[in-house]
């Protein structure tokens, strides 16, 4: 293994907590595509199902690591995380249109289409905290797919429950952006000369996100009240 045990834990605990965290969307569509299913065929389309999703994401995200490595694009793509961060603090309602299958391949189809095209912002943030190992993204899917296949309704009235869940992974996806950010090849020199400057980047960015966020929320139920 080329990475060290304590970073490995500490990447794998990432993706698992941003793909817990960002995956609510693609439970609903799972659920949706296969509620008018019989029950025997519900839970078949359910596995089935999960496991093309993983199979699609995994690709997806190897694509994605590998396209990271181009210089420029390790910059980008912290960039692109940080409005994913600040949606996810605004609490914004997704309606995906999914209409429920009638039989299992179609069940079986929507699920793995619809999962590939609403998780690009997974794919993107697992990415980041993979930093180039595949076999942390792997893992790290095979770990949390199934728990928010299984236990959607758990988390979300976690997360409901508890709101400082999503700050907690807000403050994850700003400091995958941060990392990104002082890795890419075009200003990692300027980072690496300058030790404080990645923390203080971390620090900055989560500060806005997580504070910006919590400002947002305060003001709008001001604006409510």
């Amino acid at each position: 293994m080329d990475i060290p045990v304590t970073d490995f834990l500490s990447g794998l605990f990432a993706i698992v907590l941003l793909d817990l965290v960002l995956a609510g969307d693609n439970a609903i569509v799972i659920a949706l595509a296969a509620r008018n299913l019989p029950p025997h065929l519900q839970k078949k389309a359910i596995f089935w199902g999960t496991f093309g999703a993983v199979a699609v994401r995994v690709a997806l995200t190897g694509i994605v690591v590998y396209l990271l490595k181009l210089p420029g694009l390790m910059l980008a793509g912290g960039l692109l995380l940080l409005p994913i961060a600040w949606k996810l603090l605004k609490h914004d309602e997704h309606d995906p249109d999914i209409t429920p299958a009638s039989g299992f391949w179609a069940a079986l189809r929507t699920i793995v289409v619809a999962d590939a095209l609403m998780g690009m912002d997974n794919v993107l943030a697992i990415a980041g905290a993979a930093k180039g190992h595949m076999l942390l993204v792997v893992l790290g899917l095979l770990i949390s797919i199934p728990l928010v296949v299984w236990g959607s309704t758990l988390i979300l009235k976690l997360i409901n429950r508890f709101p400082a869940v999503i700050y907690i992974g807000a403050a994850a996806i700003a400091w995958t952006a941060a990392r990104m950010i002082t890795h890419d090849h075009l200003v990692s020199p300027w980072f690496d000369a300058r030790p404080w400057a990645p923390w203080t980047l971390d620090a900055l960015l989560v500060l806005a996100v997580c504070g910006g966020g919590w400002l947002w929320q305060r003001r709008s139920v001001a604006r409510t009240a």
